[in-house]
């Protein structure tokens, strides 16, 4: 008897400790496309989120670890196809959402609610989503004819010493990028959040660095047109707005009227924007351009 319960106590510290990750169907879509499946027996999706949200809340309430992952029903019957498993099946979908947890599109649940949670999911969906196209493009660009450079590494290079440069530029303040560049299929974007002390460097996660300088040496590589924009705030002051053009290879900078038009301008409809109060549009700053170069 004491070695039962022995026992019993070591698996509930184990699964005390043992990470748990949901895959979260977010919208109603999504949730129908499931429905098809007959081990899937929620009905209603208000009623599955309030259960996950039960759930997760479960989980921190006896120390657990746990993440979520965005579950998407035509990526799952996909990798059912590839793997031979049949989507009708709860370890098939369980299999799935580890899959997913692998590549790092997740966010740790830390009690915050699920209309919090779900746009943080579906941003850092979208963000790795987009770096690995990214990454595909760049990685079948080749080598350059002329030189015998890796055209997607070279472009990468250079991407990465625009950005740190730009960075040290920019002084100190709470910086919010955007880079964005049109490929045959879709427009990249991709958006990077840093700040800096005056007193010391910028403070850069290794992730949004990467994925900002990927889609960048995108443009790069490509030559299209891609374009950087930077928001600076910092204590007592109006934000400041800047923004350059991506030209061979280079960042240029923008004039002030230009920075206002493209920031004032409506990206689907072509139509005026009112600018924000408290927002000062200013011209692109010289960044340096010494850096390696993409390709001959």
């Amino acid at each position: 008897m004491a070695h039962t319960k022995y026992g019993t106590s070591m698996r509930r510290t184990l699964r005390r400790e043992a990470p748990s990750t949901i895959g979260l169907l977010v919208d109603e879509q999504d949730f129908a496309a499931m429905r098809r499946y007959r081990t899937f027996t929620f009905e209603d999706h208000a009623v599955y989120l309030q259960q996950v949200e039960g759930l997760l809340k479960s989980f921190a309430a006896q120390g657990m670890h746990s993440t979520v992952a965005l579950f998407d029903p035509e990526d799952y019957a996909e990798f059912c196809t590839e793997s031979g498993l049949d989507p009708d099946a709860p370890t098939s979908r369980s299999r799935f959402t580890a899959e997913v947890a692998g590549a790092g599109a997740t966010v740790r649940y830390s009690g915050q609610p699920l209309d919090e949670l779900i746009p943080l999911l579906v941003s850092r969906s979208v963000r790795r989503a987009t770096w690995e196209y990214a990454t595909l493009l760049l990685a079948d660009l080749g080598e350059c004819a002329d030189c015998g450079q890796d055209i997607g590494r070279a472009a990468f290079d250079r991407a990465s010493h625009l950005l740190m440069r730009l960075l040290e530029t920019a002084g100190a303040g709470t910086h919010h990028l955007v880079c964005s560049t049109p490929t045959e299929s879709e427009q990249l974007l991709a958006v990077l959040h840093t700040e800096r002390d005056p007193k010391g460097p910028a403070g850069l996660e290794a992730s949004q660095g990467a994925e900002f300088a990927t889609v960048l040496a995108v443009a790069i590589a490509l030559e299209t047109r891609g374009g950087v924009v930077l928001r600076t705030s910092t204590p007592g002051a109006p934000d400041r707005v800047h923004g350059w053009r991506l030209t061979a290879g280079s960042l240029l900078p923008l004039t002030a009227g230009e920075v206002f038009s493209a920031y004032c301008t409506d990206a689907d409809t072509g139509e005026p924007v009112a600018p924000e109060s408290g927002v000062e549009y200013c011209a692109g700053f010289d960044i340096g351009a010494d850096a390696p170069e993409a390709h001959h």
